[in-house]
């Protein structure tokens, strides 16, 4: 593929209904890269693709497993073992939701193994464990301003030193775990191509013959 070239979302959803389930009968998309980037709006847009296609799909938002800022690692053990492997085990996954606010694990959520397709997106959502049951890794990016500019936009001005030590922390960590080079599909995240932003990605490479379960 080109340096940048337009990829739809369908056409992605398509290849991965081709790819072995592997959470019991649903089939895992993760969406990673740096904060700010825009993981979040790649996933609520597969999301919409999905269920205007019939495809029971839900969303897990990696933030929502973080017990706070240097809570990362700890979120993705808490995917990969409460939800993850319980699926694959043919069970229910479950997670309590963190509350940034009160600073503690809240409500219970359920991952139910009827789904088609579970869509988790943010950092460490693609972390090398989550390999053996992967249909697709998309990593998404941006510039460093422009995520920090987001970050502040969103967080507020207090937290810029949190935003800058979270940026060193996961550079570090995407350098030992390797996810832009391990991810299928690596999209702009803040595109200038003209493209329709609800069904098409502006992608920077694609390899869709990458195997995940052997990466």
């Amino acid at each position: 593929m080109a340096s940048t070239d337009l990829l739809t979302i369908d056409s992605l959803l398509d290849h991965v209904r081709t790819t072995p389930a592997r959470l019991g009968r649903t089939r895992l998309i993760s969406v990673d890269g740096p904060a700010g980037s825009g993981k979040t709006t790649v996933a609520t847009r597969f999301a919409a693709r999905a269920e205007a296609r019939g495809l029971r799909t839900q969303v897990v938002h990696m933030d929502d497993l973080y017990d706070g800022w240097d809570g990362a690692v700890r979120g993705f053990g808490l995917l990969r073992d409460h939800v993850l492997k319980r699926l694959a085990d043919g069970r229910e996954g479950r997670y309590r939701r963190y509350d940034w606010h009160l600073g503690a694990y809240a409500e219970l959520h359920v991952v139910p193994t009827t789904l088609d397709l579970l869509i988790v997106e943010g950092v460490t959502a693609a972390d090398r464990d989550a390999d053996p049951w992967q249909a697709l890794k998309i990593w998404v990016e941006t510039s460093n301003e422009v995520r920090l500019d987001r970050g502040i936009e969103r967080d507020g001005e207090a937290l810029r030193d949190r935003w800058l030590d979270w940026m060193r922390w996961e550079r570090d960590h995407f350098a030992a775990q390797r996810t832009r080079s391990r991810s299928h599909v690596i999209v702009d995240g803040n595109p200038s191509v003209p493209h329709q932003a609800e069904t098409e990605l502006v992608a920077k490479s694609v390899n869709l013959g990458l195997d995940s379960a052997a990466s």
